[in-house]
């Protein structure tokens, strides 16, 4: 079976236990370990799922305390889960689309909060780093669009999305430097262009 669809069968089964146990907000649920082993499962399979479904807001952990269920505002759970999470191309089209959307609005951010020693300092990787990940350029990002929430919510979104992709997409590399130079001249509009041609997406 594909990770993606590993996934997405733990995210299924962590909403049906849920809702066999009456589990309500506040409540914790099992420790990632327990989780494993009631589900027959890898603990890192696991911790990609809880991470899905603190991005929806729907569980917080507390640190020394464990993972609990939040006040999700009169929502019922398992019935919010099951209209979001799906097995479908559907879900993995919001999910891709809602990434690109955040990344673009943190290059928007980037162009104008982004300083002279930033710009230096995310050069000097660029031309220091012989290979990097898609991820880590783009944490460069996030990190200088200088906004707490975006950077949280980035961070769970593309571990999201990495567990969808069976197949990763590997870009050219001179696109990168493309989009750092446009970002570099602080010129929104090529730095937007510059990132649609390295996702290959149509610019309206």
């Amino acid at each position: 079976m594909a990770n993606s669809k590993v996934y997405l069968e733990i995210v299924k089964q962590l909403r049906e236990m849920i809702a066999a146990d009456g589990l309500m907000q506040g409540d914790k649920i099992p420790s990632e370990r327990e989780l494993s082993e009631r589900l027959n499962v890898g603990r890192s399979s696991v911790r990609e799922a809880l991470r899905a479904l603190e991005l929806l807001g729907l569980i917080e952990t507390r640190r020394g305390e464990g993972t609990f269920i939040r006040d999700f505002h009169g929502h019922q759970l398992v019935q919010l889960l099951s209209t979001f999470i799906l097995q479908d191309e559907k879900a993995k089209s919001d999910v891709y689309e809602t990434k690109y959307l955040l990344e673009m609005d943190c290059l928007r951010l980037a162009v104008k909060k982004m300083d002279d020693a930033m710009i230096y300092s995310m050069e000097k990787w660029l031309s220091e780093t012989a290979q990097f990940h898609d991820d880590d350029f783009f944490c460069q990002i996030v990190q200088g669009a200088e906004n707490h929430l975006f950077s949280r919510i980035w961070g769970i979104l593309k571990d999201y999305y990495n567990a969808l992709i069976a197949n990763p997409v590997h870009y050219d590399r001179k696109d990168y430097f493309l989009l750092f130079k446009a970002l570099a001249e602080k010129n929104e509009q090529k730095t937007l262009s510059a990132y649609c041609k390295l996702r290959n997406l149509s610019i309206d």
